[in-house]
């Protein structure tokens, strides 16, 4: 396979990139240079290419060089276009079309063409999409950060020329390719919705990998501490460490004002302000010099002199002896971002040993999530900030907790592991294989601890699914869309023909290009009737018992939150009493959804068996816990798996259900292959 990754904006070099020179020399080319050198270590990659722009500029002279060799199946192609200077981003736009004819003309001299194109951002889409038109070959796209995000975040006015163009232009892209990459949940699930072309079934969340061995193996060096205690009174405090380019977006001033507005915590601790790189704060450009001056008026309003640091540069190389410092130091990784899409650094302290204080905006929510390695706040809210700083520095079982946590981020956030599934993905993309058009049999199950749980049983599931041909595999879930396809992807999973998800209260089908899907907009229309969800939600307030689960599981057409045995009754009786219809589904002790009233996932099984118009004999259901109940209930030929938890085998209304030897995947199998028997007898 030949992949074309296109990425304009920014100082793209094959090694020894000046990270900060620029406002756009930052996360996405580390992510970009990462994701290329894990996917040529597949012997099925045959050759990469890194397209960027030619510009003759102070910066460097390399940048002018048509074409780098970064390895054996590597190579970084600079394009000219209409300027021969560096162009920001928001001046790329006028860019688009010369790089497009010129990209056009060099595919024109290669031996093949690119069997794919990776844009990353959105003028490279723009680019990729104009390739597309005039040779015909597919693109994906990974926005890596969003015009809409910045004018919500920022406050910024989206009707401000440039972040309007930008706006529009990642309109196009996301309507355009062939599938979108998102490195998180929140990137997937908030940050696009506010799209007109948003399709959730044409975004798959990868989070990234992160060479963090280096950090994990990282000590502290003579020079760097240096240049960090020069600025401080007591070095030896506990450190508040940020590391971040110095542009708005990035919030640095927040932690300034939390660290000079807490008394307290600069009695505890020092502030490390690492942010980026600078000779002379007017050579910056203007967001980077603004921010930096910012930081300094804040530092000197609050007199922070002696317990604040900001080294004016720092190597690459240097990068892991910063956090080791820091972690020798009793101190904490601070990312206060308005928004962080994913948070590379963030894994990399972590995997230093440092625990994390980070934005609940982006994918430091995933992050924290998937290693419970620090806590989550506001980014707007200052005292938020130093109160959670506080609360780890002053509980030393949790300080351990979050370190600990920390060392899983290596085995959760891995390139070769993500570099799998990508290709994976491109792989289907380019030899698509179609969902059963006329299916004779249907098999739905849970996911967690029922098709997944066990890795054997689950590598037994996909070899048995591979004979089935002409049964339709769906799943049925409590997770959204996208976090039930990533746990089905980190798993290797058959992919589903049908994912019923959220608790039943939305259902997406897999489209004929094998990989994306989409959403069935009649199902959603039929469970909205009579849903009223603010006033739920009102009504629900103030339960004891009762607390809202994240912002990510809540959704249109459900209300999550936790609450045990005692506080669904509550809720029912709550609901009773306003006189709002709804259905409250109670799980796993702790779990409870609250959705419209034709929802759940026995209903939604039966909506999808109508859609095939098979009969009730052809549709087996699986499931493990309470939130099954309904679609078990629902089906002649149900399943229980034997890790069944929420007392299911004794419960009454599922007393037709068949209650498998074995435990999860080889379970379903056992199950169905249970009913088959009996379908085949009382013939």
């Amino acid at each position: 396979m030949f992949v074309l990754h296109i990425a304009l904006q920014g100082c793209l070099r094959g090694d020894g990139v000046a990270y900060g020179i620029t406002a756009d020399t930052g996360g996405h080319i580390r992510y970009l240079l990462d994701l290329v050198a894990a996917s040529a270590q597949d012997r099925d990659i045959t050759r990469i290419v890194v397209a960027t722009r030619l510009f003759h500029s102070p910066l460097g002279d390399a940048y002018a060089v048509p074409e780098e060799r970064v390895s054996d199946k590597v190579t970084l192609v600079r394009l000219a276009s209409a300027s021969p200077h560096y162009r920001t981003k928001e001046q790329m736009h006028a860019e688009v079309a010369s790089t497009a004819d010129n990209l056009v003309a060099w595919i024109g001299t290669q031996a093949r063409a690119p069997d794919l194109i990776h844009a990353h951002y959105a003028d490279a889409a723009a680019v990729a999409a104009l390739v597309k038109d005039r040779l015909g070959i597919p693109f994906v796209f990974t926005a890596h950060s969003l015009g809409r995000v910045k004018a919500a975040m920022a406050g910024a006015d989206a009707a401000c020329p440039d972040l309007a163009r930008r706006i529009d232009t990642e309109e196009t892209a996301l309507s355009r390719a062939h599938l979108v990459i998102a490195s998180s949940r929140d990137e997937a699930e908030v940050q696009y919705a506010g799209y007109a072309a948003y399709d959730p079934g044409h975004i798959r969340v990868l989070p990234p990998g992160s060479d963090l061995a280096r950090f994990a193996a990282a000590r502290p060096h003579p020079r760097v501490e240096a240049a960090i205690d020069r600025f401080l009174d007591d070095p030896a405090k506990p450190p508040l460490l940020a590391l971040a380019r110095p542009v708005a977006r990035k919030n640095l001033a927040a932690l300034v004002r939390a660290y000079g507005e807490s008394p307290e915590l600069q009695a505890r601790a020092n502030l490390v302000l690492v942010a980026g790189t600078r000779e002379d704060i007017d050579t910056l450009d203007g967001d980077m010099a603004a921010t930096m001056r910012d930081l300094l008026v804040l530092i000197d309003r609050y007199d922070l002199y002696g317990r604040v640091a900001y080294p004016k540069t720092h190597r690459p190389e240097d990068v892991p002896a910063i956090y080791a410092q820091a972690r020798d130091r009793g101190g904490l990784f601070v990312n206060p971002a308005l928004n962080e899409p994913f948070g590379l650094t963030l894994l990399e302290a972590s995997a230093a040993g440092l625990p994390l204080v980070a934005t609940d905006s982006g994918g430091p929510n995933d992050i924290v999530e998937t290693c419970g390695n620090g806590l989550l706040v506001d980014p707007r809210d200052p005292g938020a900030i130093a109160a959670a700083c506080l609360r780890i520095l002053k509980d030393p079982a949790l300080y351990g907790r979050c370190v600990a946590g920390g060392a899983r981020a290596a085995a959760a956030y891995d390139w070769d592991r993500h570099a799998a599934r990508y290709h994976t993905l491109l792989r289907a993309l380019l030899a698509p294989e179609p969902p059963l058009a006329a299916p004779r049999q249907l098999l739905v199950c849970d996911i967690d601890n029922t098709l997944v749980g066990c890795e054997d049983g689950l590598g037994i599931f996909r070899r048995w699914r591979s004979r089935q041909a002409a049964l339709a595999f769906g799943v049925a879930t409590g997770r959204s869309f996208h976090s039930a396809m990533a746990v089905l992807d980190q798993q290797a999973s058959p992919r589903p023909q049908v994912m019923i998800t959220s608790v039943g209260s939305e259902i997406y089908h897999l489209d004929a290009s094998g990989v994306t899907y989409s959403a069935d907009a009649v199902w959603r229309e039929t469970i909205a009737a009579g849903w009223e969800r603010d006033p739920v939600r009102r009504a629900l307030s103030g339960i004891p018992g009762l607390a809202p689960q994240g912002p990510l599981e809540q959704r249109a057409l459900k209300l999550s939150y936790f609450g045990d045995a005692a506080a669904a009754v509550r809720v029912r009786e709550r609901l009773a009493d306003a006189g709002l219809p709804a259905r409250v589904i109670h799980s796993h002790g702790r779990y409870l959804d609250v959705l419209p009233e034709g929802a759940s996932k026995g209903t939604a099984v039966d909506h999808v068996r109508a859609r095939y118009g098979l009969p009730e004999r052809a549709v087996f259901v699986a499931g493990d816990s309470g939130n099954d109940v309904e679609m078990l209930r629902a089906r002649v030929q149900a399943i229980i798996v034997a890790n069944y938890s929420d007392d299911l085998a004794s419960n009454a209304a599922l007393q037709h259900s068949y209650v498998a030897r074995a435990s999860h995947a080889r379970g379903i199998i056992e199950g169905v292959g249970h009913f088959r028997r009996m379908l085949a007898d009382a013939r």
